[in-house]
Formats: C-alpha cells, sequence, structure tokens
C-alpha cells in the first residue's frame, strides 16, 4: 500500500502478499503527510486529531487473509524451528535453575515487547488514517512525533530496521540450510559413502528454491500445519525414547551457569524465542487482527506452548547430555539407530518447510520497499528473480558457517536484542510522547527506558561473546562439544 504527499514522497506500506502494492485495492491516499513544504499546520492537525470512529483494522483489505487457527498454525512453526533443538545447549551455558527461570522470563519479556509493538502500530495506524504500517515505516513515523532529540533520525529508521530484519531472516535460512543437510549427512552416511555437508547442501538447492516461490502465506497455511504435525511427533520421540531414558542425577548437573556463558544462552534463547518478522507479518494478514492480542489472543496461546515447550527440552536435554549438549539435540542421537535416523529426517522435512516461512520476510522487504515500485515490466518474473537471489545468498552464506550453535546466539543477541526488544519500547515512547501519556510517575517512561537498555546490553555483550566463540572455533582446537559442519 502507498501514501503518497503532494512531493510525491511515499509512505510503503508492508503487504503480506506479494501483489504488487500499486494495484487497486492495495493502494489508500491521504494528503500531505510528511509533507516539508508549507504543510506543517496540516501534519500537526494529524497528530492532534484522532478520528476515534475510524478502526485500522476494519480497513485491512488482504487479498489473502489468514484465519485465526492458520495464524497460530504459522506462529507456532515460526518458532519451532532449529532454536527448541538448541535448548539444551543453551541450558548447559546457562544452568538448570537459571536456565529454567531465564527462559520463563524471556519468553515473557518477548511476548510483551511484541502486544507493545502491535499496540504502537494500531494507535500510529489510527493516528494516520492508514489500514496497515510495516515495522520500518512505524519506527519512522514514530520518531517524527518522538522527542526532539531523535526526529532527525526518522528519515534513517526505516533502512535500520530493515537491515535488522534482513540480516536476521538471512540468518534464520543460513542455519537451516546447515540444519537440514546435517541431519541428512548423518543418515545417509550410515549407508553410502560420505559426501561433504556442502555437497548436501548443493541437492538442497533447487529444492529451496521451488518452495521459496510461494507467493503468499495462504497457500503455505497447509505446510506449516504439516510441519507442525512432524515437529510435535518428533520431539515426542525425542523426550520419550531418548531423553527420559537412563536420566543421571540432577545432582550431576550444573545450576548455576557462568556469567559470560551466559550470554551465549541468552543469545540463543533470545534466537529461538522471538520471530518478530514473522509475527508482525502474521498480524498484518489476519483476517480479525483484533484477536491477536488479549489475555486469550492467539499471540499469548502459541507464546505460552512455545515456552513449555523450550523448558521441558532445554531442561531434560541438558540433564540428559551435560557438556555433551551439542548445537541441535539431534546431533547427540545415535546415528546407526533407526530411531534416530527417522527423526533427524523428520525434522530435516519440518525445517526445510519452514525455510519457506523465514524467507518469506526478507523478500518481502527487498520486494515490496525497494523493488517493486522501481520495475514497470515483467514483474512477476522480476519477482521470482528476487526470491531465487535471497536462497542463493543464504546457500552462499551456509557454506561459509562454521558452528551451527554459535551462529544461532549471535543472530540472536545481533538483532533481535534491538527488534525484539528495544526498538518496540523506543516506538512506544514516541507514540505517547505528543500526549505525555505516560501513566503516574512517568512509570510508562520508566518502563520503556529500562528495556532500551536491557536490550542494547544484550545485543552489545551477546554479540561479543559471540564473535569472540566463532572466531575461537577457526583455531585448529578439537570441538568436541559442537558438531562439525
Amino acid at each position: 500500500m502507498i501514501m503518497e504527499n503532494s512531493e510525491k514522497e511515499c509512505l510503503r506500506m508492508e503487504p503480506i502478499d506479494s501483489q504488487s502494492p500499486n494495484k487497486e485495492n492495495n493502494e489508500v491516499t491521504a494528503d500531505c503527510v510528511n509533507n516539508t513544504d508549507g504543510v506543517n499546520n496540516v501534519e500537526n492537525m494529524l497528530s492532534q486529531i484522532e478520528d476515534t470512529d475510524y478502526d485500522p483494522h476494519m480497513h485491512r483489505d488482504r487479498p489473502n487473509p489468514t484465519s485465526n487457527f492458520e495464524t497460530l498454525v504459522h506462529l507456532l512453526k515460526g518458532s519451532l524451528g532449529t532454536g527448541i533443538l538448541a535448548m539444551p545447549n543453551a541450558f548447559y551455558n546457562s544452568g538448570l535453575v537459571v536456565g529454567v527461570i531465564a527462559t520463563v522470563i524471556i519468553g515473557a519479556l518477548c511476548t510483551y515487547c511484541l502486544h507493545v509493538l502491535v499496540k504502537a502500530q494500531y494507535k500510529l495506524c489510527k493516528r494516520l488514517k492508514v489500514p496497515i504500517l510495516s515495522y520500518p515505516l512505524s519506527m519512522k513515523y514514530a520518531l517524527e512525533k518522538g522527542p526532539r532529540c531523535v526526529k532527525w533520525f526518522s528519515p534513517y529508521a526505516p533502512g535500520l530496521v530493515d537491515g535488522f530484519m534482513i540480516i536476521y531472516q538471512l540468518g534464520i535460512c543460513c542455519v537451516y540450510i546447515v540444519f537440514v543437510a546435517s541431519n541428512i549427512k548423518q543418515v545417509t552416511d550410515q549407508y553410502w559413502a560420505p559426501l561433504d555437508i556442502s555437497t548436501h547442501m548443493l541437492i538442497l538447492l533447487l529444492p529451496l528454491i521451488l518452495i521459496n516461490y510461494i507467493r503468499n502465506l495462504k497457500l503455505l497455511a497447509p505446510f506449516s500445519t504439516l510441519a507442525n504435525l512432524i515437529t510435535f511427533v518428533g520431539l515426542t520421540m525425542i523426550l520419550i525414547k531418548y531423553m527420559f531414558q537412563d536420566l543421571p542425577p540432577i545432582s550431576d548437573r550444573e545450576m548455576f551457569g557462568t556469567l559470560r556463558n551466559f550470554s551465549l544462552y541468552f543469545g540463543t534463547t533470545l534466537f529461538a524465542l522471538e520471530a518478530v518478522g514473522v509475527i508482525i507479518a502474521l498480524e498484518n494478514n489476519m483476517k480479525t487482527p483484533q484477536s491477536f492480542g488479549g489475555y486469550c489472543g492467539v499471540l499469548n496461546i502459541g507464546m505460552t506452548v512455545i515456552v513449555i515447550l523450550y523448558i521441558a527440552i532445554g531442561l531434560f536435554g541438558y540433564i540428559k547430555y551435560g557438556s555433551d549438549a551439542k548445537g541441535s539435540v539431534t546431533f547427540n542421537l545415535p546415528p546407526e539407530e533407526a530411531m534416530a535416523q527417522s527423526i533427524k529426517i523428520m525434522f530435516a522435512i519440518a525445517i526445510f518447510i519452514t525455510y519457506a516461512l523465514q524467507a518469506y520476510v526478507p523478500v518481502e522487504i527487498l520486494w515490496t520497499t525497494y523493488l517493486d515500485h522501481r520495475i514497470q515490466n515483467r514483474k512477476i518474473l522480476w519477482e521470482y528473480a528476487c526470491r531465487t537471489f535471497v536462497t542463493l545468498v543464504t546457500f552462499i552464506l551456509a557454506i561459509a558457517i562454521p558452528r551451527l550453535g554459535l551462529f544461532i546466539s549471535l543472530f540472536g543477541a545481533l538483532c533481535l536484542s534491538a527488534l525484539g526488544i528495544a526498538f518496540p519500547a523506543i516506538i512506544e515512547i514516541c507514540v505517547l510522547w505528543p500526549e505525555n501519556d505516560f501513566g503516574p510517575f512517568k512509570i510508562m517512561l520508566i518502563k520503556n527506558f529500562l528495556l532500551i537498555v536491557f536490550g542494547l546490553l544484550g545485543l552489545v555483550v551477546g554479540t561479543y561473546v559471540s564473535i569472540v566463540e566463532i572466531i575461537k572455533s577457526f583455531k585448529p582446537v578439537p570441538q568436541t562439544d559442537l558438531p562439525s559442519l
């Protein structure tokens, strides 16, 4: 969708379907938004006068909207990827007691910050009288109405958010390729002559390109349902067959990890729990977006199930494998057993399917924000070229990933500390700023300031520790606790 002012400056919305935003019902217009040539009075009026009768949810016209159930299925699949299989390794870094408590806290924090972001976006849409705003442009228009010290950064905000989103989602896709290829390799090596991991990735390249050609979330819903079913069955098999069998005493495990290792736990858990790009895209594409929030809304139900599963896998996985817990618990399964091999193949299929959902976000950002309006002819052909390019980039980067667990921690700390925690708090401050609506004793301002500090601290410390560990992994030292990829 596009909002144009008299100077032809465009406010791009984030269409979830890949149809061109310049067509028919995907276009809304409003005069004098963000016009710098003598329309400041109109801007002030827009910021002060809010039409209480305008409900952005009622004005959305999505070509292929998803139902509440379909959205929940996508939400679960978006968060039940390789991250949950890395939780035993995360608990090894945090210790049992800290791992359980911190996972609940981080899960609640991620859920709360997503609520903050969705509510702030809704308020901005109502203020601007538009049905939908993307995450990057929510940041931009929030900063424009925020404190004077941050207004100057508003033109650059969309690029910053897009950059974090693209890096994170491409990082997920890289991790997925490594995961699928590694699990398939462990199985096929038992029956045929071993092939290099890069060869397995090359074999996967064409299927990955083809599944990334699916152009809307409605068509992805059946695939996500299948992937969810496979994931739940696989997790159940791992718990019952391997983790619950011959458990060592809990006293053999550390209850509290070191502060340095906790940063690795933080990055891994944040990576696993916080699928902010996918979740915002899901909310934007819902048939009934008002059902997304609320105490019994889609978001809370989905995140509750996810946190419980993460704690179960992390807790019992660490008790079972201890310091031997690898970047994915499937790497700990006996390679020669048929049951273990079937589990690895099941998860490889589930994560392969989920690749399309994760790659959907960077494709939409690149295509709808930077390419679609610049291309006049053969749009479909060029869109498929964009989807192919994204897949090729993730394939090339996946070849260079040395260690799965460390890169999961890196991407979680680097991108999600900002996208999932700090940025929503900044947006809420700026949205509430014109009306000074921070509650008694400015409690909302203090709360958001603490979230910003926490997010930035997690970004700096977690990224630093992850990079140091990745550099160490290049040294010729035996890595017995990590899978050789």
